[in-house]
Parts: structure tokens; sequence; C-alpha cells
């Protein structure tokens, strides 16, 4: 039998999956019957060229056996995994293996060889995706090298320039001490000069009177000898000597600074070969109509709870008025407590992907890192106070941040400690964020930056660089009416939720600006700091009762 047509038997059509292929797409390498060849025409991003199934196996060029030359390979031995022939069937080397037609065994590696093209070429850019944050690695790497450099330098020239003080300093010291002691000499040296002088003068007058027969002159000589036989007083002076402190390496490190600890770890990156007819979105899943709640979970210690941010599906962070920050299980349990460094409370933590925890101190202009029972100061602001942050999907940090008289405010994109963005006007120049008040933020899945402004009563989105998308106001519906938003997240469909503090609910927008649904009518209580976990489920800390509850949302 000859394969070539023989496997028209047993070949389908690739789109309708039942009838027969007699025709073949050489562009597409697809089977096709009659009935669907117009449906396989209707995609116009090629140009299709369909034949005859036996025409396209006419073109084929079967394998010569290896032990038979004269013979073509017909068939393919599937434990053997290598084409054979009719006689090599008759030889009874292949006893009871599995044969296939070759045709068949082709078609099947064909398909393999069509999915490895198709996912290879998924996977391609991917790799120049990495590629491109390679390069972006480097040239970051090479900045901040710069910078340091620059740092360093400036920090010697200062030490330098305190150095210089301290010796001219001491200088002057040198030449106080030589003026007393040059004043305290001189002083000595002219008085005996003076008395030197004396005695030579009476030694030439006893001289004259002992030469004089003049009776009158000599008896009205007195003797100085008794005063001079006191000596001038002999200075006796102790030279004073330099005593130089023994240099301490160590300390003059420690004086002149230390670099944050680099940290270089490997993320894997998830990749799933899609199934088919599988979309790579997330599943279409519905709102329920009124939210489920699942739990409370009471806190202890804050007379205003604030925060609240999720370290995995079972654990939470808390903080509030409070400078103990603390970890909850879903049952209540308290795990851990963990003191702000400033001992004051604060105003917003965020879990990090690692699993750290990090805090805003606008005490201490600072942001902080907790990792295990370390506390490591990532960043200090100078001028500036930070009062709320997020962690986002890259890994850096997003910073709302004011000057200290509150008349400018910004968000600022961090990775590590070096800035790397700042956020503070629209294209026209004009400020996004209002002055002052509380002012919460969250990454969103599509990397928008999403703001809730509670003296605007307005969430203000962004895109990753930093264009104005929309604000948010409210519902359509209820136009004019009051809205104070304090807590934000985002889920895994998008979506953006905010707390509307003294209406006890919570309101639901997609990442377009688009009004879903309020979640109400579950007995929340001042709503005021948001997460959400893995699995979509919302966790709402309340202000003045201090629980966090948790709610089901998603059907």
């Amino acid at each position: 039998m000859d394969p070539r047509y023989s496997a028209q038997d047993v070949v389908r059509c690739a789109l309708c999956r039942d009838a027969v292929a007699p025709l073949y797409c050489n562009v597409c390498h697809t089977h096709l019957c009659g009935d669907c060849v117009t449906k396989h025409f209707s995609d116009k991003s090629k140009v299709h060229n369909v034949v005859p199934l036996e025409q396209f196996l006419s073109t084929l060029n079967y394998p010569k056996c290896p032990t038979h030359p004269t013979k073509q390979c017909e068939l393919h031995c599937e434990q053997c995994d290598i084409p054979i022939c009719t006689s090599c069937i008759s030889s009874g080397k292949h006893i009871g293996h599995k044969q296939v037609e070759i045709f068949a065994d082709f078609e099947s590696k064909k398909e393999v060889l069509r999915r490895d093209l198709q996912e290879l070429e998924t996977i391609f850019p991917k790799y120049q995706e990495s590629a491109a944050i390679i390069k972006t690695q480097k040239t970051d790497q090479l900045k901040n090298s710069q910078k340091l450099t620059a740092e360093l330098n400036k920090q010697g020239e200062a030490l330098h320039r305190e150095i210089h003080t301290i010796i001219q300093r001491k200088q002057a010291e040198i030449d106080e001490m030589n003026a007393h002691h040059l004043a305290a000499i001189e002083k000595q040296e002219g008085e005996t000069n003076k008395a030197l002088h004396e005695i030579k003068q009476v030694i030439q007058d006893l001289k004259s009177l002992l030469d004089t027969s003049d009776v009158g002159l000599v008896s009205k000589y007195r003797s100085r000898v008794a005063e001079f036989r006191k000596l001038p007083h002999k200075l006796k002076i102790s030279l004073p000597n330099f005593l130089p402190q023994k240099i301490n390496r160590e300390e003059l490190l420690k004086q002149f600074g230390s670099f944050s600890p680099l940290s270089i770890d490997t993320e894997e990156q998830g990749y799933t070969v899609p199934s088919p007819g599988v979309e790579s979105s997330p599943p279409v899943r519905t709102l329920l109509d009124v939210p489920r709640l699942i739990t409370k979970i009471p806190t202890k210690g804050y007379d205003y709870l604030s925060n609240v941010s999720c370290l995995s599906d079972e654990e939470i962070w808390t903080s509030g008025t409070n400078k103990i920050m603390k970890l909850y299980n879903l049952k209540g349990k308290l795990l851990k407590s963990v003191k702000t460094k400033s001992g004051k409370s604060p105003t917003d933590i965020a879990v990090t992907r690692s699993g750290g925890l990090v805090y805003a101190d606008p005490v201490d202009r600072s942001i902080n890192l907790v990792s295990g029972t370390q506390i490591q100061t990532l960043i200090t602001l100078p001028g500036l106070r930070p009062w709320y942050l997020c962690s986002t999907a890259s890994g850096d940090l997003l910073v709302i941040m004011t000057s200290d008289d509150e008349k400018q405010t910004k968000v600022v994109r961090y990775s590590g400690s070096t800035e790397k963005q700042t956020i503070q006007y629209d294209d026209q120049g004009k400020p996004l964020y209002s002055s002052g008040g509380d002012k919460y933020l969250s990454e969103n899945r599509n990397s928008d930056i999403c703001v809730v402004d509670s003296v605007a009563g307005a969430v203000v989105v962004v895109s990753t660089a930093g264009k104005l998308r929309f604000r948010y106001t409210g519902p359509p519906s209820t136009p004019g009416e009051s809205f104070l938003p304090y807590g934000i997240t985002t889920d895994s469909r998008a979506n953006i939720l905010t707390s509307d503090l003294y209406k006890d609910r919570i309101h639901i927008i997609d990442q377009d600006g688009l009004f879903l649904r309020f979640l109400h009518n579950c007995g929340l209580q001042l709503p005021w700091g948001l997460c959400v976990d893995s699995r979509d489920y919302l966790f709402v800390a309340e202000r003045y009762t201090g629980k966090v509850k948790k709610l089901k949302y998603y059907k």
C-alpha cells in the first residue's frame, strides 16, 4: 500500500475535526475539507495556497531505508523511533513493535514543530523584554556608581574641611601660648638688663671714689651691694607638648558614613503554556450584589486603626495611632509586634514582594524596612516628609511626600534607595494632587498609579509614565454628593476599590474610571485602610472599632 494515498483515510479536517481532509494549505500546513476552505480563506493575514492532498503528498521526499537502500521507508517504528521499510518488517527485527504510517508520524511531528514554534514565538518577546531590562539595569548601575563616587568625594571634601578647621584652631592655640611665653621672657629680660646697667654704673662710681681724695664724696657713698645680692628670678618654664590621639580607623569609618547593603536576588518568572482555547486574561468573574462577611479580626492597642496589608492569604500587618505595628493571623492571634525606630506612629505600611514590611515615618523623614527583628532605614528625606507608600509589581516603592510647608505634594518612585521618577504636575503644569490631607496610593494590575486625594474628594489615576488618565469623584448617579475617600487597593481584574469613610461603603471602579458598584449593607463602620489578597478577598480596617473585616465580593 502506498502511504501517500492511504493516509487520506485517516487525516481529518483541522477546522471541523470530523470530515476527511482531501485538501491541504501549503502556507498554514493545515488539512482541510471542502466545506471549511471558505472559512480558512477568511483569515486575511496570509496568502493561502490550498492544493489537493495528493498533490501535496506527491511532493514529499520519503527517506530511503539505510538497511535496504533500494526501498523507501513507508512506516515508522515507535519503539525504535526510526523509519522502516517493508523489508525491515520481514526481517523480524521489529516484531511486536508498534508501527505507524510514516506520513502519520510526519504529520504528528509537524504538529509538535508548529506548537513549539508558536510557543517560542510567544516566549521570544519575554526574553527581549528581559534583555531590555538588563540593559536598563546596567545603565542604572553605572549612574548609581557615579552618584556614589560623587557622594563619597563630597564627604571626603567635607572631612578635609573639618580637619583644616581643626588645624587652624590648634595653630591659634600655639600662637596664643607663644605670645604669653615671649611676654614673660621679655619682661624678665628687661628687668635683668636694667640691673646689669645699674651694677655697671655702681662699679664705675666705686673705682672713681677709690681714686679720689675728696673726703666729702666718699662720706656720701651708700652701699647697694645688699640690693644686688638678691639675684633676679629665674623663669621656670614648662614647654607644651602635642599629645596626638591615636587614630581609630574603625571609628573614623563610622563617622565618615557607610553604604546601604547591595541586594542582588533573582526572581523566577513564571511562564505557563496556554491550553488550547484558554484566554491568558483572568477568568470573567461577577460581583456579588451584597458582599459576604467572612470573618472579623480584632486588633488591640490602637485608638484609631488606619492601615492593613496582606503578608499572605492567612496573615495581615496592621498599624494605627500607635508606635507598634502588629502581625495577626485570621483568627486574631497576634504573631509579631514591631516598634518603629522613632517611637512615633507610622503613617502607612506596605508588604514588599520579598515579604518584608516597609513603613513611612514623617517624624524622622524616613522610609524603613522591617526584616525579621531588624529595622533598616532605606531612605531619608531632608526637607520633605513621607506619608504614604506602596510596593509595586516590579519591586519599586511609590511614596507620597510633601514639602515642610505642605504646599507641594508629589509621588516619587524609588528602586532601593535610588529615586527614579517624580510625579507632581499634569501636562499643563498644574498640580495633580491637592496640598495636605490624607493620600493613600496603590499600583494597579495595568501599572497605573492610583492615588486617593481626600482633600479633593477624588481618586487620581496616572499612567506608569505619570500622565493623567482620569479623576474619579463619585458615581454619576449621585452628582454633587460628598465623597471622602481614604483607603485604596486594586484586585486581579484591575478594578480599583476605595473606602468612602463616612458613608460606610466601598466604591468599585474599573481601570478606566467607570463606576461598577458599592460594597455596602455588610456592617461596615467607618472603613479606612484596604488590601486584597491573592484570591480577591477584601480586608477592611475599621477606624474606630479596631477590627479588620474580611469580605467576599466576587461570586
